[in-house]
C-alpha cells in the first residue's frame, strides 16, 4: 500500500506542486473577492460580519476613489502606448542593426529591470527637482514610461528573434515594398510579443506603487489611495475594484488562449 501510494505520488509530484503554487497565487484574490462581499461593523474590512451586495451597488462610494482609478488607468493606458511603441522600435533596431555601441545600448536598456524601483523612483525625482520639473500626471507617465519600456523591448526583441528572416525576403521577391512587408508580413508575426509586452506594460503601470510615491505630487493614484485608506480604514469598495480588476484580466486571457487555439485549429491542413 505505501509502495503504490509513493510510486503515485512520484508519478504526479510535478502536478501536485503546479497546483500548489497555482492556488498559492490565486488565494489573496479569492481573499479579496470574498471581502468585496463583506459589510463590516467598523472602518477596516478585515473580519468578516455579513454579506451585502451594497459597495458592489455603489463602487464609487467612497470620495476620490473612482477619481484615483481613472487617473491610474489613464496613466496605464497613455505609459504603455509610449513604452510600446519606443520599445518595439527598439527592439527591431537592437536586432536588425548592427551600430557602436550596441552591445552597452542593450545592457542599459535591460538596467531598468534589474535595479530596485526605489533606487530608480530617488534618481527619477532628482532628475525633475533640478529640471524644475512641477511633479504630477506629467512626471508619473514619464516615469511609468520609463521603467516599463525595458519590459517591452525584452518581449518584443525574443519575438524578433524567432522570426524567420526567409518570410520577409520571400515578400521582397513577390514585388512587396518595404512598408507593404512590414504592416503584411513583419508586423503579424511580431504582433504576439507587441501585445505582451503592451499587457504587462499596462499591469506594471497600473499596479506601481514606489515610484508613483516618490515623483507624483499632490496627484493620487488608485494604489496610493488604497495605500492612504489603509491606515485609515479600508473600503469595502476597493475590494470591489480589485475583484473586477481580476475577472477583466482572467477574462482577457482565456479571450487570448481562445482565440489562439482557434487560430491553431484552422490553420492545420485537412
Amino acid at each position: 500500500m505505501l509502495r503504490h501510494a509513493t510510486d503515485w505520488l512520484r508519478r504526479n509530484l510535478v502536478v501536485i506542486a503546479g497546483l500548489g503554487t497555482l492556488a498559492y497565487l490565486i488565494l489573496p484574490n479569492v481573499v479579496v473577492t470574498v471581502f468585496s462581499f463583506n459589510n463590516p461593523n467598523g472602518r477596516f474590512n478585515y473580519a468578516w460580519q455579513e454579506f451585502s451586495l451594497d459597495a458592489w451597488k455603489d463602487p464609487c462610494g467612497v470620495a476620490d476613489l473612482c477619481g484615483s482609478l481613472s487617473l491610474s488607468l489613464q496613466v496605464a493606458a497613455w505609459s504603455t502606448l509610449g513604452a510600446t511603441v519606443l520599445g518595439t522600435m527598439i527592439a527591431f533596431a537592437l536586432v536588425r542593426y548592427r551600430f557602436r555601441a550596441r552591445g552597452t545600448i542593450n545592457s542599459l536598456i535591460f538596467l531598468p529591470m534589474a535595479m530596485p524601483e526605489i533606487v530608480m523612483a530617488a534618481s527619477l525625482l532628482a532628475l525633475f527637482l533640478n529640471m524644475g520639473i512641477e511633479l504630477g500626471f506629467w512626471t508619473i507617465l514619464i516615469a511609468h514610461v520609463m521603467f516599463c519600456l525595458s519590459f517591452v523591448v525584452a518581449a518584443v526583441k525574443a519575438r524578433v528573434l524567432s522570426m524567420d528572416p526567409r518570410l520577409e525576403e520571400a515578400a521582397r521577391d513577390l514585388y512587396a515594398g518595404p512598408v507593404q512587408t512590414f504592416v503584411r508580413v513583419t508586423l503579424p508575426i511580431a504582433a504576439p510579443g507587441i501585445a505582451a509586452g503592451a499587457l504587462l506594460s499596462f499591469a506594471l503601470s497600473f499596479d506601481d506603487f514606489i515610484i508613483t510615491n516618490f515623483n507624483s505630487g499632490n496627484t493620487v493614484t488608485f494604489p496610493m489611495f488604497v495605500w492612504g485608506s489603509a491606515q485609515r480604514g479600508t473600503p469595502v469598495q476597493i475590494n470591489v475594484i480589485g475583484t473586477a480588476m481580476f475577472a477583466i484580466a482572467v477574462i482577457v486571457v482565456v479571450a487570448g488562449q481562445v482565440i489562439s487555439n482557434r487560430r491553431k485549429k484552422t490553420s492545420l491542413p485537412d
